[in-house]
């Protein structure tokens, strides 16, 4: 992430809670900082780890509280089913996920092909849509190495 981009982020951030009324927090700003400088697409706890570093009398609830309130501002949003960990993601420009299934790597890509798919008819019927966006799982290329590696040596006992 570049310097503009992140700067880009903090003000809509200020912006966004200046106009609902909400106090600009130094922790509510460490917290969105923490995202939105993360490629990883950060869990809570992995905020909280980051954030207590700089201030070590934040709590997890106050970074859950905050994360919440982000999501409801439009300022992140979440990425996975809700039953597991939710994660949280700053980058609002549309783009795609690549989800690792054993390590749980969560990556950013873009795809035009992606971005010109069609919502099927009949989803109207459901609601009306505000956003769509692809989630790849599969295995990451650390994870696929990992696997090969230990592997090959169980293949050449047998041989």
């Amino acid at each position: 992430m570049t310097r503009k981009e992140l700067d880009q982020r903090l003000d809509r951030f200020k912006e966004a809670t200046r106009k609902a009324g909400i106090k600009l927090t130094h922790q509510r700003l460490e917290i969105f900082r923490e995202v939105a400088t993360s490629s990883g697409h950060p869990d809570a706890e992995t905020v909280f780890s980051g954030v207590l570093r700089r201030l070590p009398t934040i709590s997890l609830d106050t970074v859950y509280r905050t994360l919440w309130t982000l999501t409801d501002l439009g300022l992140v949003s979440t990425l996975g089913p809700r039953r597991e960990k939710a994660r949280f993601d700053a980058n609002l420009n549309p783009h795609h996920h690549f989800l690792c299934v054993r390590c749980g790597l969560a990556r950013d890509f873009e795809s035009p092909e992606l971005d010109a798919l069609r919502v099927p008819p009949g989803v109207d019927d459901l609601g009306s849509v505000l956003a769509t966006h692809v989630e790849v799982r599969g295995v990451c290329v650390d994870c696929a190495a990992l696997k090969a590696a230990n592997r090959a040596p169980a293949a050449r006992a047998r041989h």
